[in-house]
C-alpha cells in the first residue's frame, strides 16, 4: 500500500492491542494470525475480549461494554468476522463499533497479488468510505402497514473529515488522484453536500488531482478498467458496496484487508463473513485477517515486520500448491499458516 514507507522506529515495549476473535471461523483465523505475528517476531500484548452474535445471550448485546472499554483504553484492535442477522435480530456489531467509537474512516486497499489469478492485473486502488452516517444511521420507521422509511443522514462535519482523510492518505502514500463517488444527480441535497465538502478539501490539496463520478458509472468503469482509479472517496452505503466489488477484482474478500480508523482508535478487521458452516473444520483462509494485521503494523510504524509478513502471504498465494481451498489450492487453515511462517524472510 505504501510507496515509500517511513523508517521503522524501535518501540520501547510490545504493541498493546485488543483482540476480538469474532464468530464462526473468527477464532480460528485470528489465532492463525497471532501465530504468524509471533513467528515474525512481532511483540504484541493482546487483550482478548468477547463480541459478536455468539455473546448476545450472555450480555444482551453483540458489543459488550468491556470490549468497548478495552478498545478505547488501548486505541488499537484486531477483529475477526462477526455474524450479523439479515432482516431481524440484533443490530450489526460492526456498525455499532464504528459509530460508538467514531471510527469514521473505513480504508480498504485493493491490490493485485502477483501470481494469484483474478479478473484484472495491476489493480492498485484504495477505497475510503465514510463510516458513521448516511443510510447506516439506522433511523428506520414503519409509518403504516406495508410502508417503511429510512433516513439518510449527511452532515458537513462527517463529509469534511472523510474528505480530509482521503486527501491526506493520498499525499502520504504518493497517490495521484482522489475520485468522489456520488449520486448527486438524484440525491441533490445529501450527496450534494458530500460533493461540496469534497471540493472544498480538494482546493486545499492542489498537488492531488480531484474528480467526480456517479456511482453507477463508477461500478461499470471499475469492471471495465479499474486501473483508471487511484483513491475512491465514498459515503457509507456506496463505499460498502463498491469496496466488495473492488475486492472481487483481485480475488475476493478473502484476500483484502480492512481498517476502521478514528481520531482516537483504530480497528483492523477481516471484511468477509463469519462462515459458520466452516467453523471448526480448519478449512478457512486466514489471509484477510493476516493482511489486516499487516495494516495494523503499518499504522503503528512497524513497517519492516509488515513488509515481511505481506511478502510471505504473497509468496504463498503465488504458488498453487500453497493456497487454501477457496482459492483452488489443497491446503487447510493450519497447513497454510505453516506455509506462511515458512516463507517469512
Amino acid at each position: 500500500m505504501s510507496s515509500q514507507p517511513p523508517p521503522q522506529v524501535p518501540r520501547p515495549g510490545p504493541i498493546r492491542a485488543t483482540l476480538i476473535p469474532g464468530d464462526g471461523i473468527g477464532p480460528e483465523v485470528t489465532e492463525a494470525c497471532v501465530r504468524v505475528l509471533d513467528a515474525a517476531g512481532v511483540s504484541i500484548a493482546w487483550e482478548r475480549v468477547e463480541a459478536g452474535g455468539e455473546v448476545v445471550a450472555k450480555y444482551g448485546t453483540p458489543v459488550p461494554e468491556p470490549a468497548l472499554q478495552s478498545i478505547r483504553r488501548l486505541g488499537l484492535a484486531l477483529k475477526g468476522p462477526i455474524t450479523t442477522p439479515v432482516g431481524e435480530g440484533f443490530r450489526s456489531a460492526n456498525v455499532t463499533l464504528r459509530q460508538t467509537l467514531d471510527l469514521y474512516a473505513s480504508i480498504r486497499p485493493v491490490k493485485s497479488i502477483p501470481g494469484l489469478p483474478s479478473r484484472f492485473e495491476n489493480v492498485d486502488l484504495i477505497v475510503v468510505r465514510e463510516n458513521t452516517e448516511g443510510l447506516y444511521s439506522g433511523l428506520e420507521h414503519r409509518v403504516a402497514p406495508g410502508v417503511v422509511t429510512s433516513l439518510k443522514v449527511v452532515t458537513e462535519r462527517a463529509c469534511q473529515r472523510i474528505s480530509k482523510s482521503a486527501f491526506q492518505l493520498a499525499e502520504r502514500l504518493g497517490r495521484r488522484r482522489v475520485t468522489a463517488v456520488h449520486k448527486a444527480n438524484i440525491m441533490k441535497l445529501t450527496d450534494g453536500l458530500f460533493l461540496e465538502c469534497a471540493r472544498k478539501v480538494a482546493r486545499d490539496h492542489p498537488e492531488v488531482a480531484y474528480d467526480e463520478i456517479i456511482i453507477d458509472n463508477c461500478a461499470m468503469q471499475l469492471v471495465r478498467d479499474p486501473s483508471r482509479f487511484d483513491v475512491l472517496l465514498l459515503e457509507n452505503l456506496y463505499g460498502d458496496i463498491l469496496s466488495d466489488l473492488c475486492a472481487g477484482l483481485v480475488g475476493g474478500l478473502g484476500v483484502v484487508p480492512g481498517s476502521n480508523v478514528g481520531d482516537d482508535c483504530a480497528v483492523f478487521e477481516a471484511v468477509h463473513g463469519s462462515a459458520p458452516d466452516l467453523a471448526g473444520k480448519r478449512l478457512a483462509n486466514p489471509t484477510a485477517v493476516i493482511l489486516s494485521a499487516v495494516e495494523l503494523l503499518r499504522h503503528v510504524g512497524e513497517t519492516t515486520s509488515a513488509a515481511r509478513i505481506e511478502a510471505a502471504i504473497h509468496a504463498c498465494l503465488a504458488d498453487p500448491a500453497s493456497r487454501t481451498g477457496d482459492l483452488g489450492g489443497p491446503l487447510g487453515l493450519d497447513a497454510f499458516t505453516d506455509a506462511v511462517i515458512a516463507r517469512l524472510a
